[in-house]
Formats: structure tokens, C-alpha cells, sequence
């Protein structure tokens, strides 16, 4: 097998050695390993990838880690996890810059990624062409109730799926389990029954949107509604959200503002499910109501909405950590593909 240099070795190199030109990076690190014009290769794929940026033209062109590495790098979450909560170096406070500095500026998914994607949703597209809308109506009752219980199970509700669709069809509850569970997989299908019958309700995305539905979530779950006024705490992690309701108000409606910026419909669903989690506004059901706001902004643009059903919630809850630890989408992001794809190959 012929030596080669990672990409890592090579993005590691050039974080310690900004403004390298190609030429300095071959003579530094790759020279009789690699030549250069698979040096120059590999740039470009870290470039399409916006991995680094350049600076300069021709010979002159320059080097360095781009402003969207630390966001979309992929990051090992096995390894990440090897290390105990307080052992974890971490941005351990709300990221006031990551709105308007950071997520406003880049691109969220590869070129790659999006074709992958525009892909599989042109595939949903042609399926539902072919079904009638009772067939139509069947699949997104489907889908919905698989939603319910997946977007609970991950909150610890112990309703099983055939437990789930009991309760969701018949109004039959589960031996030995709460009154509050039940609750809470009826206040998801309410939820998801509300956007199908109003996609737009949240076109444009407003946080007055956002607290209705939230609203719809914690119904009888003695949950207070609309902008917390007190702090709360996450469990596994040393992360602390934002505690003044000020604040919390106003990185919302920057959210808004940003979700309503952006063109790509991906990048829309992507932010409202990462960043109402990060920014947790709600004293409680703050990633249940990520979820569902997320799948709205899907099917308000007829895409395929996402059930979550095969996610495996540990999975899931790591992924989430590593964002608000890290500011990192790589794992969140593997998750949203894959379970797009899931919902596209498995529903309608």
C-alpha cells in the first residue's frame, strides 16, 4: 500500500501553520510521501468540502481553516465520549456569536450532501404523485404515530410503538404506565395533526408560532408555556443555556430571522431542529417542540416529514451534546440524512 497523508494530518497541519502556500504545505509535510499534484487534489476536496479557505491568486494563493471548520468537521463521537462530562473541554455557556457570526455565513451541508438529499426527496416527490389522498392521508397517520412515540421515547416515555398506536387510534392506555405518558405521545399526535392541517401556520417561522406549538406539546403536563424565566440545567453536560428571558427572547427571534433568510429548505429544517434545542427556550419540551417545528418546515415545502423511528435515542442525545459542547453539526447531521432517508424509503 503506497504512504499517504490523511486528511486530518493535513487540516491539522495547516490550524498550526496558517497562510502556507501549496508549494510550503508539500515541502513541509508530504514531500516523498505524496506528490504534489495529489497534494493539490486533495486541497481542492478539503476546499469543496469548506473545510479551508484561500487567499490570493496563482502561485500566491494561501491557505488556512475555514470560518465554517469548527462547525462541520467530522468529529469521532466514541472517542468524544471516552472522556467523563467535567474532563471534556467545552464552550460551557450560550454562543452569542454562532447566530449572527457564524450559521448565517456558511453552508450547513456539502454539495455532495445536498445532492444526496435532493436526491432521495425527488424520490418522495415522484411516490406521492402516484398515491391518492386517502393513500396519502394513511401514510402521514402512519408516520405520525411513529413520530409520537419516537420523539418521547427519547425523552425516557416507556410507551412501546404497539402500545403507542393503541393509545393514538383507539384511546386505549398501557398497564402500569402514567397518566403524564399517555399525555404526552396524545399532545404529539395533536401537534403533528396541527401542522398537517395548517403547514403554514409557521410561514414565516415566528416565536409566536414556535409557542403555540410548544403550547400544544405540554398540554396538561404542568408545564409552564411560552420563554422560560428561570434557568434550567442538561443533563451530561456542563453546558448552561442562556437564563435570562431577555436573551432567551432574542436569540429566538434571531433564529427567526435566520431561518427565514435561508433559501435551502434542508438548511431551514436542519437549524430550527438544532438551534431551539440549543437555545432551550421552554422550561420543558424544548427538543420535542425542535422536532416538530422542524417537520414542519418540511411538509409546509412538501417534503418528506421525519419519524426518528430507528434513531437510537442515546445516539441521538449524544449528538445533541456534542453541538451545544462543541457547536459541531457532523454527528447531528449523519443522524438528519439518514433518517430522511428512512422516512422517504419507509412511508408514502
Amino acid at each position: 500500500m503506497k504512504p499517504k497523508i490523511s486528511s486530518k494530518e493535513l487540516l491539522d497541519h495547516i490550524k498550526k501553520h496558517p497562510g502556507f502556500s501549496s508549494k510550503e504545505i508539500h515541502e513541509k509535510i508530504a514531500a516523498g510521501i505524496i506528490s504534489y499534484a495529489t497534494l493539490k487534489r486533495v486541497l481542492q476536496n478539503l476546499l469543496e468540502r469548506d473545510l479551508i479557505s484561500t487567499s490570493g491568486k496563482g502561485k500566491g494563493t494561501k491557505y488556512e481553516i475555514s470560518k465554517a471548520y469548527e462547525v462541520i468537521h467530522e468529529i469521532d463521537v466514541e472517542d468524544y465520549f471516552k472522556k467523563e462530562t467535567d474532563e471534556r473541554r467545552i464552550k460551557n455557556t450560550f454562543n452569542h456569536d454562532l447566530i449572527k457570526e457564524t450559521l448565517n455565513k456558511i453552508d450547513l451541508f456539502s454539495k455532495q450532501e445536498l445532492e444526496y438529499l435532493n436526491t432521495i426527496r425527488n424520490q418522495y416527490q415522484n411516490k406521492i404523485a402516484k398515491l391518492s389522498e386517502t393513500d396519502f392521508r394513511k401514510e402521514m397517520e402512519r408516520l405520525a404515530i411513529d413520530l409520537s412515540w419516537k420523539s418521547s421515547q427519547i425523552e425516557g416515555n416507556t410507551y412501546s410503538l404497539l402500545e403507542t398506536e393503541r393509545l393514538l387510534k383507539d384511546k386505549e392506555t398501557a398497564a402500569g404506565k402514567t397518566k403524564d405518558e399517555a399525555v404526552m405521545l396524545l399532545n404529539h399526535k395533536a401537534a403533528i395533526d396541527f401542522i398537517v392541517e395548517t403547514p403554514d401556520y409557521i410561514k414565516p417561522l415566528t416565536l409566536k408560532g414556535i409557542e403555540d406549538i410548544h403550547s400544544i406539546l405540554i398540554k396538561e403536563l404542568g408545564v409552564d408555556r411560552n420563554i422560560r424565566k428561570r434557568s434550567v440545567g442538561i443533563s451530561g453536560t456542563n453546558y448552561k443555556p442562556l437564563d435570562n428571558d431577555f436573551q432567551i427572547k432574542e436569540a429566538m427571534e434571531e433564529l427567526c430571522g435566520l431561518v427565514n433568510l435561508k433559501a435551502n429548505v434542508f438548511e431551514k429544517t436542519f437549524l430550527t431542529l438544532l438551534m431551539i434545542s440549543y437555545i432551550q427556550p421552554f422550561n420543558d419540551g424544548n427538543k420535542r417542540t425542535a422536532r416538530i417545528i422542524s417537520n414542519a418546515v418540511l411538509m409546509q415545502n412538501k417534503y418528506c416529514p421525519i419519524s426518528y423511528r430507528t434513531v437510537d435515542a442515546m445516539e441521538y442525545k449524544k449528538a445533541l451534546l456534542i453541538f451545544y459542547e462543541q457547536n459541531n453539526i457532523s454527528a447531528f447531521k449523519k443522524i438528519f440524512i439518514d433518517q430522511f432517508e428512512f422516512a422517504v424509503n419507509t412511508y408514502f
